[in-house]
Order: C-alpha cells, then sequence, then structure tokens
C-alpha cells in the first residue's frame, strides 16, 4: 500500500511544478526583503547580526536535512508497498521520487525557512533597546478578566504543582513539534510545492511575529509580576526565564559582546501562532485526525504560556491573528488567485 498524499482540501486546480518557478523566486524575494530588513536594524543599533554557537542556522539546518533523510527514508518504505517489501525497492522507490529537481526545490525551501529564523532571531533580539510596555498588557488582561490575573485563576483551578511540570512539558515540546512537522510537509507532499505552503506559512509567522514584538515590546507576565508564579513548582520554566532575563541584561550592558544576544518577547505569543498555524496547515492537507490532535496541543499550549507567566492573555490573541494572516499570505505567495480556479 503506497503512502498517502498530502493534498490541500480546497477546490483550486494546481499547475505542476514543472510548469514555472515563479513561486520559487517569490518565496526567495520574501527572503532577501527580510534580510534587508535585519540589515537595516542592524545598522541602527549598531551591532552586526549573529548567532550564538551556530545555534539558529547551521545547527538547526543540520537537524532539518537529518530529519528530511530520516523521514524521505520512512516515506518510501511505506510507498515501496506490502507484501513484498524490500530494501533494494525501498531504495530504488527513494531515487525515482528525490530527482535532482524534486530535491534541490525541497533543499531550497529549508534554506529559506532558516535564514528567516536567523533573521528573525537577531531582530527580536535587538527589540530589547525598545521601552517595555507590559503595563498595559497587564491592564488589559484584567479588564477581559474583570480584575482578575488570568495566571492567578489558573493556578487556583489546575494547582501549581503537578500541572506545573505536565504544562512545561506541553510548553518544552513545542521546537520538536515545528522542527518535524515542515520538514514532513516537504517530505509527504505529493508535490514539493505544495509542501511550501506550511514552509512559506511559517516563515510569515515569525516575519509578522517580529513585527508585532516591535509593535508592543513586553517582556512576560513572569518578569512584570513575577510574585504572581512564586508558588509554582521549579521546572526548567524557570531556568529558562532567569536565562533570558540574564541575556537581556548583558546585552543592554554590553550590546557590542561578541555573544551578546536576548531571546525574550511576549507579544504575541509565537508558540500559539506556529501550534495554530500547523492546525491550520493539518487542516489544508487533509489531516483531520492531526488536525485534531493539533486542536488538543493548541489548548494545551495556551494554557501552558498563561500558567507559566510567558504570556498574557492577550498575548494569544495575537498569536491567533498572526496565525491566520501568515496562512493567507503563505498560501497567496505559493498559489496566487490567478492559479485558483474550480476544478472540472
Amino acid at each position: 500500500m503506497s503512502a498517502p498524499e498530502l493534498r490541500p482540501r480546497t477546490g483550486e486546480v494546481l499547475p505542476r511544478e514543472q510548469e514555472g518557478y515563479w513561486w520559487v523566486a517569490r518565496v526567495w524575494l520574501l527572503v532577501v526583503l527580510f534580510a534587508m530588513v535585519t540589515a537595516a536594524g542592524s545598522h541602527h543599533y549598531g551591532i552586526p547580526v549573529r548567532d550564538p554557537h551556530g545555534a539558529w542556522l547551521p545547527w538547526r539546518m543540520a537537524i532539518s536535512v537529518g530529519l528530511f533523510a530520516l523521514l524521505s527514508l520512512v516515506d518510501a518504505g511505506r510507498r515501496a508497498g506490502r507484501p513484498g517489501w524490500t530494501l533494494r525497492r525501498t531504495l530504488e522507490v527513494l531515487r525515482s521520487r528525490w530527482t535532482r529537481g524534486r530535491l534541490a526545490l525541497a533543499m531550497t525551501g529549508l534554506l529559506a525557512y532558516h535564514l528567516v529564523y536567523f533573521c528573525y532571531h537577531n531582530l527580536k533580539s535587538w527589540n530589547v533597546f525598545n521601552e517595555p510596555r507590559d503595563d498595559m498588557l497587564q491592564q488589559w488582561d484584567r479588564w477581559l478578566f474583570l480584575g482578575h490575573s488570568p495566571a492567578v485563576l489558573l493556578h487556583d483551578v489546575l494547582g501549581q504543582h503537578v500541572a506545573a511540570y505536565v504544562l512545561t512539558l506541553i510548553y518544552v515540546s513545542f521546537s520538536s513539534v515545528l522542527s518535524a512537522s515542515f520538514v514532513a510537509a516537504l517530505v509527504f507532499t505529493d508535490r514539493v510545492r505544495h509542501g511550501y505552503v506550511f514552509i512559506t506559512s511559517a516563515m510569515w509567522v515569525w516575519i509578522l511575529g517580529v513585527g508585532a514584538y516591535y509593535l508592543i515590546p513586553s517582556l512576560g507576565p513572569f518578569s512584570y509580576a513575577p510574585e504572581e508564579f512564586a508558588g509554582l513548582s521549579h521546572t526548567r520554566t524557570q531556568d529558562t526565564q532567569a536565562r533570558y532575563l540574564t541575556q537581556r541584561a548583558d546585552l543592554l550592558a554590553q550590546p557590542q559582546a561578541h555573544d551578546a544576544t536576548a531571546q525574550i518577547a511576549a507579544f504575541a505569543s509565537l508558540h500559539v501562532a506556529i501550534v495554530l498555524m500547523i492546525l491550520l496547515m493539518a487542516r489544508y492537507y487533509r489531516l483531520d485526525r492531526a488536525a485534531q490532535a493539533m486542536t488538543v496541543y493548541l489548548a494545551g499550549t495556551m494554557v501552558a504560556t498563561v500558567y507559566l507567566g510567558w504570556h498574557f492573555a492577550v498575548d494569544l490573541i495575537g498569536g491567533f491573528v498572526v496565525a491566520y494572516a501568515a496562512v493567507f499570505l503563505g498560501r497567496w505567495m505559493v498559489y496566487p488567485r490567478r492559479a485558483r480556479r474550480s476544478q472540472a
């Protein structure tokens, strides 16, 4: 039995990849423009772009390539069919499916994504020089929750011990879920172009997300109101939050230090934005069970971000706006309106 192919749920006619590659040019134009914005930010703040220990570009690119190789082998094994499966047949399917042209498209997509991610992290780092507006976000939260802190309400309902460990596990699983999902989109789709819808949507999440960071600079409830989280059981969350505050202080004190970077920002919640984007992509590819699972995971992520103090509740609303806008733009860039028409 061959592996299922991921096809969009919509009724649009999707041109074959060999009929033109203008969609790739549009994606790379986005990368170039975002790189130019990053260069302008570097000039404005007087700080060169940085990648501490290769954490944002070469290391993550290597992980993606490794995942790509593993998932491609799994995909070829499924497509080889049963009964009668053999390793030789699997390798034949792998070679026939991943031609040089198709492989080049996939690797180009991974590179484009990681370059945008690299630029995003640098722009996010420099946002620490802008004045935080956590007081405004907290006022919005208290207005929404009738004078109460949503984090404290969650602590009262869920407790501050077992829930802290469970929600921390959900929160830290985010990177693994994201890393596997965008690579899988390239591997399992029937055409690489279909997978680019996911890749480009994810790129737009980082681009729009960092724009939201600059629109309303903030550090998060754990920094603004630490007393609300003092009763939580100690998990790796507190260690990470302390490290982020130290990074911020070091960057502000010595901005020219070669390893000075910061990773702290609250509005909008890009954890929520990315998870919702994956959910929307699962629906787009007609993966109903995956969409159901991601719905549960999204709910857990939303609770975790507020419970642990990473985000205000209004940050989650911002994350929803970013996700829907990113998916719209991602689909539009890869399959513009002129390529969408009813199936005959």
